[in-house]
């Protein structure tokens, strides 16, 4: 059920993707039928890790996925949501809160039950904490290398876009690998 749930979810996400690009692009907007053609392409990466891969994610990180895109491809760039000072800097804070709980679930999935009461609670946060951070990095790499190569603006203000992006990144981060460390020392103290 959930499977197929999250076929049809990306399945209708890609489409309304493809639907804004010809639109867009028969009217001749190129930067709305641009984000729209990647919009397509982020769609299709559940598909691709549910046919190709091994690796499963719980439906609420898979529904965030695709909320967050909503948010960043379609309000953001198509109808310039971005134009709101406060709407990137949101949406950095929630990518690092998103990336984070991803952290949780693979650190979930990579180790064996018993071996997590050994582990300590500070390993945690430090590994929540770092995969969210690393993350932002990576995003920030991918916004610079865009507009250098291509001559995009994605770094709209320069370093201080980046710094501001980088900081509510860290923030989101942090709220969620504290609460993971202190979930995982509430369940040490319990066993």
């Amino acid at each position: 059920m959930k499977r197929t749930f999250l076929l049809i979810l990306s399945a209708i996400y890609a489409m309304f993707m493809a639907y804004l690009c010809f639109y867009y692009f028969s009217k001749g907007e190129t930067h709305s039928y641009q984000v729209a053609f990647g919009g397509i392409f982020c769609g299709l990466i559940p598909l691709c890790l549910i046919f190709f891969t091994k690796i499963k994610f719980n439906l609420p990180i898979m529904i965030s996925y695709f909320a967050f895109l909503f948010a960043s491809q379609y309000l953001g760039s198509i109808l310039d949501f971005y134009r709101l000072g406060w709407w990137d800097t949101f949406l950095h804070l929630l990518s690092g809160a998103l990336l984070a709980f991803v952290a949780i679930a693979l650190y979930e999935r990579m180790t064996h039950p018993e071996a997590r009461k050994q582990i300590s609670y500070w390993l945690v946060f430090l590994f929540v904490l770092a995969f969210s951070v690393f993350g932002g990095v990576v995003w920030e790499i991918y916004e610079f290398s865009m507009d250098q190569f291509f001559e995009m603006t994605l770094q709209g203000g320069g370093n201080f876009d980046t710094m501001v992006d980088l900081l509510a990144d860290t923030s989101g981060a942090i709220v969620i690998a504290a609460f993971a460390a202190f979930r995982t020392k509430k369940r040490f103290n319990m066993s």
